[in-house]
């Protein structure tokens, strides 16, 4: 199969989340299996610095931009992956990262920016760059890439089209004049098509006219068709359920394992453990914490916002203090959020270590040196560290929700006589829930046999790229059956007798 993978970011060239792990990894996989995917990104500065040789394949006149846009043609770097940049200086040669200016501010020319993107992402994907090849898949990747669904429904011979939602909650909405200067149809200027309470919505783009829409965990893709998690569109999402499908994502074991981990101080694997708490020393030390082998350390790390329940923790303060236990915490977000982590820290810092910073080598310290990871997220599509946590035995804290339900075993009497409880789960975002989940982490951890257990069943899990390439690749498969129906129009049956825009 020719496949198409179209992406705002991918690691190692550029990232800012876990959509960059994902475009990193996933194509890598499929290619592992005999397919011919390439992998499409814009040409930000770090992405041609970081992507080795590059050359020049094709030149584009595209709507929007006032010169030729030049395709620079390369491999991704550690894999057989062929890499096209969509190199546009005028939209993309900037400072900053792949969406905001050095200050944070979001790019004021976004739309105008990615609607470039999705209309180089056509013409490779119609072979209108010269390339003599078109893939029979273009797989789309979140809002940055929602345009090139719709733009490829207008299309003669078109290929297939699937289309990814990484994280609903970002959903890329701009005013109604950024609609008018990117040259859209018209019509599409209606609640059956883009407009979402009077703003264009790209997130609709693949949402509407993708012929397969998928999402990073079964459980999110169930959840994101209700109130609590639709971000206003679970109307839309439930019409289309029959064309929605989950597929966790999947690890690179070749970064993150600590048996082979170049980043940790001391590897260690499943059947020789003991380095685990060598590595325990080493995090306490950088975080200036005492040096206690036998107290209990949590860990988290991630992005400090809402989402990911960081406030739960710090409501949790005062009664943590109050338990045998150590905590530290690596990450930058909210302002208000690093301010109470910060004083936190500064009235207990015998017991609560803050790093507000993101550093790729103390993150996997602390997944290798914290005893047990805290993951109270209010909701979380996929989530990738508690995947870590299992390979790296450190048994995670999670709320039952997306990926977190779909990949941690709850630690129930039955499941660790049955040895497979791999973790902690809670069922609602308060700090109450929380709490009780971290007690029964430490009732079990002052039963050695018992925690090792549960370590070791983590440990031997496996959530590789393989397994999820598989599932991407039958996806592909059934796309490209010739039986498929024709998805050039949207969904109207949808909005018959809807006024207004979409609940």
């Amino acid at each position: 199969m020719n496949i198409l993978f179209a992406a705002s970011e991918a690691h190692p060239l550029v990232k800012t989340g876990g959509l960059a792990d994902v475009a990193g990894s996933l194509p890598r996989a499929i290619k592992n299996s005999q397919q011919d995917i390439r992998l499409i990104l814009p040409a930000y500065p770090a992405a041609i610095a970081n992507a080795g040789e590059l050359k020049p394949v094709a030149e584009l006149e595209l709507p929007g931009a006032a010169a030729p846009v030049r395709l620079l043609q390369g491999r991704l770097p550690h894999t057989r992956v062929r890499l096209y940049l969509v190199d546009a200086p005028e939209h993309f040669d900037r400072p900053g990262g792949p969406y905001s200016s050095p200050q944070g501010g979001d790019w004021p020319d976004n739309a105008e920016r990615f609607a470039l993107f999705a209309r180089a992402v056509c013409s490779v994907a119609m072979d209108r760059a010269g390339l003599e090849w078109q893939p029979g898949i273009v797989h789309c990747n979140d809002w940055q890439t929602g345009l090139v669904p719709a733009l490829l429904s207008m299309e003669k011979q078109r290929p297939a089209t699937l289309f990814t939602v990484h994280n609903l909650a970002y959903q890329g909405l701009f005013d109604q004049d950024r609609f008018q200067a990117l040259q859209l149809p018209a019509h599409w200027w209606s609640m059956e098509n883009l407009e979402y309470h009077h703003q264009v919505s790209f997130i609709k783009g693949g949402l509407v006219f993708a012929d397969c829409i998928t999402t990073v965990s079964s459980t999110y893709a169930r959840e994101i068709r209700t109130p609590e998690f639709g971000c206003g569109l679970e109307g839309l999402l439930e019409h289309r359920k029959d064309s929605l499908t989950g597929i966790l994502n999947g690890v690179d074991y070749q970064v993150w394992s600590p048996g082979r981990d170049s980043l940790l101080p001391y590897t260690y694997t499943a059947h020789r453990p003991a380095a685990k708490q060598k590595n325990k020393t080493e995090l306490q030390k950088a975080f200036g914490l005492p040096v206690e082998p036998g107290i209990p350390l949590f860990g988290h790390v991630g992005r400090l916002v809402e989402q990911k329940g960081i406030d739960l923790i710090l409501k949790l303060v005062p009664k943590l203090l109050q338990r045998p236990m150590q905590l530290v915490i690596l990450g930058t977000g909210q302002k208000d959020l690093e301010k109470a982590l910060r004083k936190a820290h500064r009235a207990h810092p015998e017991c609560i270590g803050v790093h507000i910073d993101y550093n790729e080598t103390l993150a996997h310290l602390l997944e290798a040196g914290s005893d047990i990871f805290l993951m109270p997220s209010r909701f979380e599509p996929c989530g990738l560290n508690q995947l870590y946590s299992l390979r790296y035995g450190t048994p995670p804290i999670v709320r039952g929700t997306g990926g977190l339900a779909d990949s941690v075993i709850d630690a129930t009497g039955t499941n660790l006589s049955q040895h497979s409880a791999t973790g902690f789960v809670f069922k609602n975002a308060n700090s109450h829930d929380l709490l009780q989940a971290i007690d029964r982490a430490l009732e079990l951890y002052a039963k050695p046999e018992s925690w090792k257990n549960l370590m070791m069943t983590g440990m031997q899990e496996d959530f590789s790229w393989t397994r999820s390439a598989a599932a991407y690749i039958d996806l592909y498969t059934r796309l490209l059956d010739p039986q498929r129906p024709d998805h050039n129009a949207p969904a109207e049956d949808y909005f018959a007798g809807h006024s207004g825009t979409v609940n």
